[in-house]
């Protein structure tokens, strides 16, 4: 049985029962499944871990797409913050290079776990691994962030979408920072009510994010742009923790976000034919990597 289609009603089950948000979503997958509760931890954690092995590769390892477009930001943003001079908080950023590095080991064709798409898997476990030694989650708490995600993005999924080609990079980029923000106010201690909120502000600031990949390849620039989505999480979960209120229901803002996919030029969407893809530059590293005559520009 679903017990909640919208977060509104994500919120009250979760007020009502007295249960947190992700303790919600481990009740709806077994009812929805019929599986047992071991056997749903277990899958969860085994996604953990492929996140976990992931993030850590690409801030340790000499990780390099193909094309060539992508690869070594993460490990670099991490050396950085190991010399002790970066303006914004380790924590943060910290997050931003995990978030990066995972999505260039998926440029780099290695594993990763898609949450809630290949082109936006980092901000998740960014954000998740970006605050462990801050926040120190058990493995319990670990889980718990990733179900708490899941549960918004179910929301997003069954009421907007979660694709690039259908709603533009809001869509997945976007979900995805809404996501973190949320589980992450969960595990910091907040309220379903302030995860909601969270979800909101995060999302609110990404909406009409375009889908335009240099090349037609998940690279550029979306590597970059999960870096901005973990940062922007951070933000939107401190800020609900502070108090401070989206005006905007969320659920209000999951359906802006479909309309405003429907309404976005198919050029905009996955489609290589507009935004950054089109530039002179996007078109000739287009070439380049294809082996092609530089294609003009519209």
């Amino acid at each position: 049985m679903v017990m909640f289609k919208s977060v509104a009603a994500l919120v009250e089950v979760a007020e009502s029962t007295g249960k947190p948000i992700s303790e919600v979503m481990i009740t709806q997958e077994m009812d929805v499944t019929g599986l047992a509760r071991e056997v749903i931890m277990e899958r969860m954690r085994v996604n953990l871990e492929t996140m976990e092995k992931a993030a850590q590769r690409g801030i340790t390892e000499d990780v390099e797409s193909v094309s060539g477009l992508t690869g070594g930001d993460g490990k670099k943003l991490m050396a950085y913050i190991a010399e002790g001079n970066a303006i914004g908080s380790e924590v943060t950023l910290g997050a931003v290079a995990r978030a990066m590095a995972t999505n260039e080991v998926n440029a780099a064709m290695g594993t990763i776990c898609a949450t809630p798409t290949a082109g936006s898997a980092g901000v998740v476990p960014g954000v998740l691994f970006g605050v462990e030694e801050k926040l120190r989650p058990t493995e319990e708490q670990k889980l718990a962030f990733l179900f708490t995600s899941g549960a918004f993005g179910f929301v997003i999924a069954n009421n907007a979408s979660i694709s690039g080609a259908a709603g533009g990079c809001q869509a997945e980029v976007g979900s995805a920072t809404g996501m973190a923000a949320a589980a992450l106010v969960e595990l910091a201690g907040g309220t379903p009510q302030q995860s909601a909120e969270a979800m909101a502000i995060a999302l609110k600031n990404m909406l009409g994010l375009v889908c335009d990949p240099v090349a037609g390849l998940v690279e550029v620039p979306c590597v970059k742009r999960n870096a901005a989505g973990a940062s922007l999480a951070i933000t939107a979960a401190d800020m609900a923790l502070a108090g401070i209120t989206s005006r905007i229901p969320c659920d209000e803002v999951i359906a802006a976000m479909y309309r405003i996919g429907q309404t976005m030029p198919e050029t905009l969407r996955e489609t290589g034919e507009g935004g950054l893809a089109a530039t002179p530059t996007g078109r000739a590293l287009e070439a380049k990597v294809f082996g092609t005559k530089t294609p003009t520009s519209p």
